[in-house]
């Protein structure tokens, strides 16, 4: 997959795909057209940059409803060509997931939509697990035998059959298709459930990598077998050592951290950081030397790992390194650190910002750190953050900071917070955002009634509303 291009913060379209509040205000102001031609852009192309914790479904739902938005776009999409050959989820599970919210919202042509697309298209298993939260018992029934003449009635067709059960996230319309009295629906779907139990049972049967009766030398020969393969190992070969080390043995883990193969010195490294090793502090300091960026990298999160008094003193004396190491002292005192460390948190979160942009993945313990210290010179750089990253996520982060650091967060940021995307930053705004704009009231009351939102922004809402809450 392709990274997205983002669009500038300030246009409708880099609004909308950051899913900030201020792009559904701004749809809804926008000449129609304009509106949904941004919306379809963003569904049909996932902006996101890691969807597995960036949310835009329900955003993007939302906004077709306020709109009226037809389904067309996303028709012509689910059913273009591309989707016979490109069989990359990331094409179609934005779409099926807003279909998906629609129909909970009675929307019905997305709801027939959806039927549609799993019976013939491409990312079938999504549409089935959308259907299996929105549709009726007879809905999903008759859905059963187009998917099942997806798997042909040969070996390989009834063990891809077993996988797509065992495999399945929703469970609801296997279990409907397992009553199912016809022989060729709900016979064959009991027996990819058996067969689907019995695979796991023998997967379990079947345990590889060490034991507890290896040898030092043979777990690091396991990390490093696993390092020339491409794996990294290093994490459970700590582990393992843990079972199969003692005292006697710390002067090999030693050497091993100093001037061990890869595999041997990041699962040293990783063994020696967990122990809380008086050495392992000058160990990492040599490692970050290293050619190698597997062990660079490996000493880096071992140090970030740790969580002694001795770990914050000397990220201290490391915050102004101009290395990985460096970076990862910012990190660990704006994680761990105290009041008197504000201002090398303040200078690592400028620095990051400086040189590796909005969206660098080192701003997130940076953003909150300088929250959790209330560092207020910090505000002017997470309203940076907060206006330009292209992750929801770390917006969220930056808002909660905002809420901690910056006085016109209730009356500014705030106030969009409660059209977000994520619903950690729906619950923030809703918590501090001022009343005095009637736009704040009213989307509070529509947040508290509608279904789809979760229960921690409603309760939050609540907090603000309810019977014991101040006159709004």
């Amino acid at each position: 997959m392709f990274e997205p291009v983002i669009a500038p913060s300030g246009t409708l379209l880099g609004l909308l795909q950051r899913g900030r509040g201020d792009g559904t205000l701004h749809a809804l102001t926008a000449p129609r057209d304009e509106a949904l031609a941004a919306l379809n852009h963003c569904v049909l192309s996932d902006p996101r940059h890691d969807w597995q914790v960036e949310n835009r479904s329900l955003y993007y739902a939302r906004l077709y409803l306020d709109l009226h938005g037809e389904l067309g776009e996303i028709e012509r999409h689910l059913f273009d060509p591309d989707d016979l050959v490109d069989t990359d989820e990331c094409r179609t599970g934005l779409a099926l997931s807003v279909l998906g919210h629609l129909a909970s919202y009675g929307r019905r042509d997305a709801l027939e939509l959806l039927r549609r697309y799993a019976a013939f298209g491409g990312s079938w298993a999504w549409a089935l697990d959308e259907l299996a939260l929105r549709d009726d018992d007879a809905g999903l029934r008759a859905l059963a035998e187009p998917i099942l003449a997806r798997f042909p009635a040969d070996a390989e067709g009834t063990a891809e059959l077993a996988a797509a059960v065992r495999d399945a996230f929703e469970p609801r319309p296997w279990r409907l298709w397992a009553e199912d009295p016809r022989p060729q629906v709900g016979a064959r779907v009991r027996a990819a459930q058996e067969t689907g139990s019995f695979d796991r049972w023998q997967r379990q049967m079947r345990p590889s990598g060490p034991r507890p009766e290896w040898s030092v030398q043979a777990v690091f020969d396991w990390a490093q077998e696993g390092f020339d393969r491409g794996a990294a190992l290093y994490v459970p070969a700590a582990r393992c050592l843990t079972a199969v080390a003692g005292p006697e043995d710390r002067a090999e883990i030693v050497r091993a951290a100093r001037e061990g193969t890869d595999g041997a010195r990041c699962t040293a490294l990783r063994y020696l950081a967990d122990a809380h090793d008086p050495d392992v502090l000058d160990l990492i300091e040599a490692a970050v030397e290293a050619t190698s960026r597997t062990v660079v990298d490996a000493a880096v999160d071992c140090f970030e790992r740790m969580r002694s008094v001795a770990t914050v003193t000397r990220a201290r004396r490391w915050a102004h390194r101009p290395d990985a190491l460096g970076a990862a002292a910012g990190r660990m005192l704006a994680c761990r650190g105290g009041a008197q460390d504000g201002e090398l948190v303040l200078w690592a979160l400028r620095e990051a910002v400086r040189g590796d942009g909005p969206d660098a993945a080192t701003l997130w313990p940076l953003v909150d750190g300088a929250g959790r210290l209330g560092i207020a010179s910090a505000a002017p750089v997470l309203r940076h953050v907060y206006r330009e990253t292209a992750s929801s996520h770390l917006r969220g982060h930056a808002a909660r900071a905002l809420a901690a650091t910056d006085p016109s967060f209730a009356a500014g940021f705030a106030v969009e917070c409660l059209w977000d995307c994520e619903e950690s930053t729906r619950e923030i705004a809703a918590r501090h955002a001022e009343t005095g704009d009637a736009r704040v009231v009213d989307q509070l009351r529509r947040l508290a009634a509608d279904p789809a939102e979760e229960a921690e922004v409603q309760t939050a809402v609540r907090s603000r509303i309810g019977p014991d809450a101040p006159a709004l």
